[in-house]
C-alpha cells in the first residue's frame, strides 16, 4: 500500500496545455471570438459600402408613407399606409394563412394516418395513393395546378356557381356570406368561453374519475351538449339579432358578403392538402410504436375499436407523433411564403416584395423578414413543446 501511495505521490502532473477542460475552454472562446470579429468585419465593410455608394441606412423608412395598395388585407391598408402597417398587413395575411392551413392539415392528416391502418382494404389503399401520389409532387407545382388549372378556370362572374344558397363561385374567387351582429353579441361570446372552459373542467374530472374507480363518463356527448346549449341559451335570453349579408350579382361583379380572392384559397388548400401528408405518415408512424400489448390489454377490459384508439392508442402516441409533427407546422408557415408566386400579398410578397423595391433598404427589411420569421418558429415551436411536455410520460 505505501509503494502505490508513493507511486501515485510521484505521477507526473499534466501540463495546463494538455488538461482537456482548459482546452475546451481555451477552444470556445477563440470560436466565440472568430465569430465576434467576423460578424464585426462584414458590419463594418456593409456600412463602409453602403456609405461609398451613397446609400441610407436605418429604420426610419418604417415611417414614411408606401404609396402602394394590396389586393388583399386585413387591416385597411392603402396607398397613404406606412411601410410599418405594410410589415402589419404582410404579417396579418401569413398568419391567416398559417393558422388554417395548420388546422385543415392536422384534420385531413390524423384521418389520413388512421385511414391507412383500416382493416378496409379500399380506404387503405385510398389513403395510400393519396398520400404518395400528392406528397411526391412539388408543393409550387401544386399551387399553380390549384390556382392557375382549377380556381382559374372557373366560370365568369356572370356564370357563377351558386351554392349554398348564397355562395358564389367563380374566377374571382369565393364569395360567401357575411354575419353582421349587434351590440348585445358580446353575451354570446362570454358564453362560448364559459362552456370552453366547462368542457375543459369536466374532461379533467372525468379523467380523475376513470383514474380512481375506472368508470367512464360520455365526455364527448356532455362536451358537445355544454357547447350548443349554453351558447344557445345566451344566444336566446339575451336576444342578440344575427343577420347574414349575402353576396348579389351587381353589373359585373358580387356586391356584399366576404370575397375570398382565389390566391387565399389556392394557397390554402394547397399547403394543407401536401402537408397533411407528411402529418397523416408521422400519424401512422405514431400509432405502429405503440405496442400491441397496449391495444390488447384495452380490448381486454371491454373497450371497443373507437375506445381503444381514443383512450389508449392515440394518448400514447402523441409522444411520438408531436415532435415530428411541429416540423411540419414550421413547415407550413415558412412554405406561405410560396404565396408569393401565385399573387397572394403574404408577408414576403408585401414588405420582401413590394416594400423593398419602394423603398430601396435591403439590409434592413430583409433582417426584419428574417427576424419576423424566426419569432413564429420559435414561438410555434415553444407552444408545441409546452404541449409535448404536458404529455409526456412521467417517471414515477
Amino acid at each position: 500500500m505505501a509503494s502505490i501511495d508513493a507511486g501515485r505521490q510521484s505521477a507526473p502532473k499534466v501540463p495546463f496545455f494538455n488538461d482537456p477542460k482548459i482546452r475546451g475552454i481555451v477552444y470556445q472562446i477563440a470560436v466565440a471570438l472568430a465569430v465576434v470579429l467576423f460578424v464585426s468585419w462584414v458590419i463594418h465593410n456593409t456600412a463602409a459600402n453602403l456609405a461609398a455608394q451613397n446609400k441610407a441606412t436605418g429604420f426610419d423608412f418604417l415611417w414614411g408613407t408606401a404609396g402602394f395598395e394590396v389586393s388583399f388585407t386585413l387591416t385597411g391598408f392603402n396607398r397613404s399606409s406606412l411601410y410599418w402597417q405594410a410589415l402589419v398587413t404582410g404579417l396579418a395575411s401569413t398568419i391567416l394563412v398559417s393558422i388554417i392551413a395548420i388546422f385543415v392539415a392536422s384534420i385531413v392528416g390524423f384521418t389520413l394516418g388512421i385511414a391507412r391502418l383500416s382493416n378496409n382494404w379500399i380506404i387503405s389503399r385510398l389513403a395510400t395513393v393519396y398520400v404518395e401520389l400528392v406528397r411526391n409532387v412539388p408543393l409550387l407545382l401544386q399551387l399553380f395546378i390549384w390556382y392557375f388549372a382549377v380556381l382559374k378556370a372557373m366560370p365568369a362572374v356572370k356564370q357563377s356557381l351558386v351554392f349554398f344558397g348564397g355562395w358564389a363561385l367563380n374566377q374571382r374567387g369565393l364569395y360567401v356570406p357575411k354575419p353582421l351582429v349587434d351590440d348585445r353579441f358580446f353575451i354570446f361570446a362570454i358564453a362560448v368561453v364559459v362552456a370552453i372552459v366547462a368542457i375543459v373542467l369536466v374532461r379533467r374530472w372525468a379523467r380523475e374519475r376513470l383514474f380512481a374507480t375506472g368508470k367512464q363518463f360520455p365526455v364527448t356527448l356532455t362536451s358537445l351538449t355544454i357547447l350548443i346549449v349554453l351558447p344557445f341559451l345566451a344566444f336566446v335570453i339575451s336576444g342578440t339579432q344575427v343577420e347574414f349579408q349575402t353576396p348579389v350579382l351587381q353589373g359585373f361583379n358580387y356586391r356584399g358578403g366576404i370575397q375570398l380572392p382565389p390566391e387565399l384559397v389556392a394557397l390554402i388548400v394547397g399547403l394543407s392538402l401536401y402537408h397533411a401528408t407528411f402529418i397523416g405518415e408521422t400519424v401512422r408512424g405514431g400509432i405502429v410504436a405503440i405496442s400491441h400489448g397496449q391495444t390488447e390489454a384495452a380490448q381486454s377490459l371491454g373497450l371497443d375499436n373507437g375506445q381503444r384508439l381514443r383512450l389508449v392508442v392515440i394518448p400514447q402516441a402523441l409522444r411520438v407523433i408531436i415532435p415530428p409533427m411541429t416540423s411540419q407546422y414550421l413547415n407550413i408557415i415558412k412554405n406561405s411564403s410560396l404565396g408569393a408566386a401565385i399573387g397572394y400579398p403574404e408577408f414576403v410578397s408585401v414588405f420582401m416584395g413590394t416594400s423593398l423595391n419602394q423603398a430601396g433598404r435591403a439590409i434592413e427589411i430583409i433582417s426584419i423578414t428574417m427576424l419576423v420569421y424566426l419569432t413564429l418558429s420559435l414561438s410555434t415551436s415553444a407552444l408545441m413543446n409546452w404541449y409535448n411536455a404536458r404529455v409526456a410520460l412521467v417517471e414515477r
